[in-house]
């Protein structure tokens, strides 16, 4: 048994600070008791956290982490495979370099568990996973695969594609080709003597309504015409970046699609980042469950607490902003049984803070995965 002590837990649920003893064995949570009580166990570990504030390990539910080496030109840029606008075959944990050193500085900032996956230059990506930040080998890190697919509208796979290679180039393109791809898995899963097609056989799941779609999206009407394709098909889908979402707000949040939003650190690179504020995420947040993303290495991972300090100092409610950096994306990559807080039975990913998270700029004292002491 491993004993963290005088830990001044975040608690979402009760928004409160309920100073605690942390009981983790074999990297599993095991008690939390009133800092009064200290249990009788023969301890492996003691760690005192000096009544800081302490979370569970941060999640990001929409990151490329280690599919495009840092500092890195040609070789290391693997989340974009280019030859075809249609690739739901293709699978992040082909493609994710746990050595590469985001890992290492994201782990150390807090965040311990993150989606990463295919870009958006295609219009189907390939297959996201679920992975901790802890580990060499990918096979060893992940928690859930496939976790989503990756689907693309707007700017990115407009402008990859041209009329050279019959690929779209206009956004009734990219519906066009995205719902022919739904429409022959559904014909493909019902054909008793089809023959293999690794494209479609990669989309069953999601017609199945195994894994979401995971669609990339910033401006107004592409948001809309997600939806509207989702609908159609009656799958289920997260609403990814979602920089302009105030322009349709009040149709979206009717249709409840899970919402993550960022990256709003920067500048805006493009004409469909005309929305990109942490105001409208304070906005959005009034209204929904959000998650927050960095899109790293867009932004770097280790700035998400930054980011959620910034959603806070614009607007967004403390507890709020905790969850959209914690609980929510374990919710939305169904991991949430096991990640996302402290609570008993869940992997001791513990986070002890130096200062408190996002109101101030702060770096962690501990970091534990699994219930493993990482040195800092």
């Amino acid at each position: 048994m491993k004993l963290l002590k005088n830990a001044l837990i975040m608690n979402y649920k009760t928004k409160s600070y309920d100073l605690s003893n942390i009981y983790y064995e074999n990297g599993v949570i095991k008690k939390i008791t009133p800092t009064d009580i200290v249990l009788d166990f023969q301890y492996d570990e003691i760690l005192d956290a000096e009544g800081l504030y302490v979370t569970s390990g941060l999640i990001d539910a929409h990151t490329h982490l280690g599919m495009k080496g840092d500092s890195q030109g040609f070789e290391g840029i693997d989340h974009n495979e280019k030859n075809d606008p249609i690739t739901p075959n293709m699978r992040a944990i082909d493609g994710i370099n746990p050595q590469d050193i985001t890992f290492k500085e994201a782990l150390f900032a807090g965040i311990t568990v993150v989606g990463s996956g295919p870009g958006s230059t295609n219009v189907i990506g390939g297959q996201y996973a679920c992975i901790k930040t802890f580990g060499t080998s990918i096979d060893k890190m992940i928690i859930k695969f496939p976790m989503a697919m990756k689907v693309s509208f707007g700017e990115n796979p407009k402008k990859n594609y041209n009329s050279k290679n019959k690929t779209p180039i206009t956004r009734m393109g990219i519906a066009a080709l995205l719902r022919e791809t739904i429409q022959k898995t559904i014909e493909y899963k019902n054909d008793p003597k089809r023959k293999f097609d690794a494209k479609l056989e990669a989309m069953i799941p999601v017609i199945n309504k195994e894994i979401p779609l995971k669609a990339h999206v910033h401006r107004g009407d592409d948001i809309i015409s997600a939806i509207r394709i989702a609908k159609e098909f009656n799958l289920d889908m997260t609403l990814d970046h979602c920089t302009c979402i105030t322009d349709v707000l009040d149709d979206v949040l009717n249709e409840k699609f899970p919402l993550i939003m960022g990256p709003s650190l920067g500048a805006r690179g493009k004409i469909e980042l005309k929305g990109k504020s942490f105001k409208n995420v304070a906005t959005v947040s009034k209204k929904a469950d959000i998650c927050i993303t960095t899109d790293a290495p867009v932004i770097p991972l280790e700035y998400l607490p930054i980011c959620a300090g910034l959603a806070i100092e614009n607007g967004m409610d403390e507890w709020k902003a905790l969850e959209a950096v914690t609980i929510n994306g374990a919710k939305i990559m169904k991991i949430d049984d096991k990640y996302g807080s402290l609570e008993v039975g869940k992997v001791a990913d513990i986070i002890v803070w130096k200062r408190k998270p996002f109101i101030s700029v702060t770096s962690p004292k501990y970091v534990i995965v699994e219930g493993k002491n990482i040195n800092l």
